[in-house]
């Protein structure tokens, strides 16, 4: 038996409205006990005690969309060098998208995944499968089988959806299984040979644009089908305040859409790419002020369930090119939660709504039995020090590329302990 007692902690919980000072028992991988003074109560001789000094203890992040490159790119990055990374960073569970060589679309490549996740990751891996044929929009997966295999959610990844009539039989097909269909939404013909936001700024830097407009269309078309089939719909990744709208709208108006946003895009804005770094080379795009600001709203009063990283490490030779030879991608992983907690701090969202955006909201979306501080929940929690600065460090990621959008950046607020089944699978300071 395995018991431990995390000691003096602010325990923090959206799900159960639970933000108290007190102490949080583990046993075996699972929350036994929680509540104050439960040290003074008399605790077994065998347990091992975790002093927290009031430090904030939340569930452990989810994060919804990592990219990575095993199986077939594996120099980009693995699972378990990714679960190194998601550890640093405060997250204990991540979803895997199915854009790997070759492309989770079948039952075999899904347990692949989760073997794999199992012998070398050190937090908790699911996959998403494919929702068409390697993610060529053209040939539907079998959805059924797949969620039995472990599949959490169905996405083509960083490829929309474009082909109406598969989407409209992937939604129907969806609903005999209440599985999740997650969207890429961006009309590609609308967007093709843009690399960044089209706006004066692009015309300026003599970058073509990709317009905002592509991924409004996209989520309008996609929501008349929601609306004619009733299946479960989710927005990977909204990037601009038109999106914001028309999602609120379909919120409003019954609707079961959800969407998510990078911690990114609620950060960042169009003139961080001005000094044409590579780095900032998005999908979606980096916007403007004024859709940055409204994608901070969205998610101040919910209209905008998640936040993700987005992680999408790329190697060197693909990111120190041109700007618009470049490939796209970020690593997210380590920043999320501080890029998260500078919206706090600014006072643009609560704590209570950001660990909502990156615990609760996730793990009902997607059926997990994380995302909790309750008894009888699995001990997957990360001990925070929300206002410790630092400066971010490139090579002291732990992902193996250093894509970094935050690099030489002063950020406030970061993991320090992180675990996972009640092991303690990254210290700050440790190796």
């Amino acid at each position: 038996m395995n018991r431990t007692v995390f000691v003096n902690a602010r325990l923090c919980d959206p799900a159960s409205n639970l933000d108290l000072t007190g102490d949080i028992l583990v046993e075996d991988g699972l929350i036994v006990d929680i509540g104050p003074d439960l040290v003074t109560q008399g605790a077994a001789s065998d347990t091992e005690t975790v002093p927290c000094h009031g430090k904030l203890l939340t569930p452990g992040l989810i994060d919804m969309r990592v990219f990575t490159g095993e199986p077939g790119t594996e120099y980009r990055e693995t699972l378990g060098s990714a679960s190194l990374s998601a550890a640093a960073g405060g997250v204990t569970t991540f979803i895997v998208m199915p854009n790997t060589e070759p492309v989770i679309d079948d039952v075999a490549l899904v347990d692949f995944i989760s073997r794999r996740a199992r012998d070398t990751a050190i937090v908790n891996v699911h996959p998403m499968a494919a929702i068409t044929k390697a993610c060529q929009g053209e040939q539907m997966t079998e959805i059924g089988l797949l969620k039995d295999a472990g599949a959490v959610a169905f996405t083509d990844g960083d490829k929309p959806l474009a082909n109406s009539l598969v989407m409209r039989r992937a939604l129907s097909y969806a609903t005999f299984f209440d599985a999740l269909i997650v969207q890429h939404a961006e009309d590609r013909t609308l967007a093709a040979g843009g690399v960044m936001n089209e706006s004066e700024l692009a015309s300026r830097l003599g970058l073509a644009g990709r317009p905002a407009l592509a991924e409004t269309i996209m989520i309008e078309r996609d929501l008349r089908l929601v609306e004619l089939t009733g299946a479960r719909y989710h927005v990977a990744q909204v990037s601009c305040k038109a999106s914001v709208d028309v999602i609120r709208r379909a919120k409003a108006a019954g609707l079961p859409v959800t969407c998510g946003v990078s911690a990114t895009h609620l950060t960042l804005n169009e003139n961080d790419v001005a000094s044409y770094r590579t780095f900032m080379k998005l999908l979606p795009p980096l916007r403007g002020e004024d859709d940055r600001v409204a994608l901070v709203e969205g998610v101040a009063d919910g209209t905008i369930d998640v936040i993700v990283s987005s992680h999408h490490p790329q190697d060197p030779e693909t990111k120190r090119l041109p700007f618009a030879q470049a490939a796209f991608g970020a690593v997210g992983l380590e920043t999320l939660w501080p890029a998260t907690l500078s919206l706090v701090h600014a006072g643009s969202i609560t704590l209570e709504r950001a660990i909502d955006a990156l615990t609760t909201r996730p793990a009902k979306l997607l059926g997990l039995p994380s995302g909790r501080l309750q008894k009888g929940a699995p001990a997957d929690f990360v001990l925070s020090d929300i206002n410790v600065p630092w400066i971010l460090n490139p090579d002291d990621l732990k992902s193996k590329t250093k894509n970094t959008p935050y690099d030489e950046r002063r950020l406030q607020g970061r993991a320090i302990r992180t675990i996972v089944g009640g092991k303690t699978v990254h210290v700050l300071g440790e190796n």
